[in-house]
């Protein structure tokens, strides 16, 4: 072959490869851009799912909360007999026992009482009182210094 002709082909040859580079560079970024609405549209399908999930839940709430209601004001329209009231008890003389049976009915759990019941308050002694605060005192250093221990 002779030099031109050959350098001929050889410039058709860069041209064809220049055009097919620009036509690769355009479908790359067709396919990128395609790539990107694709990864658009199943985001948005997965936030209609949660959206329709959360708003089915939102639903049996609602729901589960009118029940409620309803059952509330059912059960406020219709009230119950009142108990008969217990007598107040008088206080007990006071003994060398009374912090400690004071303690104990502190201690109890209360039951669940109606409206109409009545409620008895018994003064505590300063004294008494005193007491119970400095044992709490020192059962809270000694929690705090087995915390301490614990550590090391």
């Amino acid at each position: 072959m002779s030099k031109p002709n050959e350098f001929e082909k050889l410039q058709t040859k860069k041209a064809e490869l220049e055009a097919e580079s620009v036509s690769l560079k355009e479908k790359q970024k067709n396919m990128e851009e395609r790539m990107m609405i694709l990864e658009e549209k199943i985001a948005i399908e997965e936030l209609n799912n949660n959206n329709k999930a959360t708003r089915e839940a939102i639903a049996q709430l609602e729901t589960k909360i009118n029940g409620l209601e309803t059952k509330l004001q059912k059960a406020s329209q219709t009230p119950e007999p009142p108990e008969p009231a217990a007598p107040a008890k008088e206080p007990e003389p006071e003994t060398a026992n009374a912090p400690e049976e004071e303690a104990i009915e502190t201690a109890e759990p209360a039951p669940e009482e109606s409206e109409t019941d009545v409620v008895t308050v018994t003064a505590i002694e300063e004294e008494c009182l005193v007491e119970n605060q400095e044992a709490l005192g020192e059962n809270l250093k000694a929690q705090q210094e087995k915390k301490k221990r614990k550590f090391f």
